[in-house]
């Protein structure tokens, strides 16, 4: 089930013409079929303890973590993260009445309109993961901030990687 997750969210890939010297494309390491195994694997202190963790959400070692990362200009779920969405998902479908917001994100490269749609592609995707999961729509909303709410400044593979991302929100 879960390669299905992987499977479907590589084949709901779009991909949207722009200009290419505006965000250069970056080998940022190995990768194995197509989805990306390495990267930023770490998750800030207070993204991991603070409202955002409040009493709805899932205890327990994959479901803590609330950040999912991203390849440069992809909204594939990497094959590390598919069992922490998994997590999710089970802990969402088996209470009903609990909710979730994915917050996408991008590193600052790429035009503001691009940046805003890849954010929310990748929100989707992970909204995507959890319906196969047995949440309900209406569990789960998504927003796209792109570029607007780094997690790291800088202007380096380093910041870049960790800016790539979506958030699970847990909403009381």
């Amino acid at each position: 089930m879960l390669l299905a997750v992987v499977v479907l969210a590589a084949g709901c890939k779009t991909q949207t013409a722009r200009d290419t010297a505006e965000e250069p494309p970056m080998d940022t390491g190995s990768s194995s079929g197509g989805v990306s195994t390495g990267g930023v694997a770490t998750v800030d202190a207070d993204r991991q303890s603070g409202s955002s963790m409040g009493a709805a959400g899932p205890e327990g070692t994959l479901a803590a973590q609330r950040v999912i990362y991203f390849d440069f200009d992809s909204s594939d779920i990497r094959t590390e993260y598919v069992d922490v969405i998994a997590a999710h998902g089970r802990f969402l479908a088996s209470n009903a009445t609990v909710r979730v917001r994915l917050e996408g994100h991008t590193d600052e490269r790429g035009s503001r309109e691009y940046n805003i749609g890849l954010g929310e592609r990748r929100a989707q995707t992970v909204r995507r993961a959890l319906l196969l999961q047995g949440v309900q729509e209406s569990q789960v909303s998504t927003v796209s901030y792109g570029e607007e709410r780094p997690a790291a400044l800088g202007n380096d593979e380093n910041a870049w990687s960790k800016n790539r991302r979506v958030e699970i929100v847990y909403i009381n």
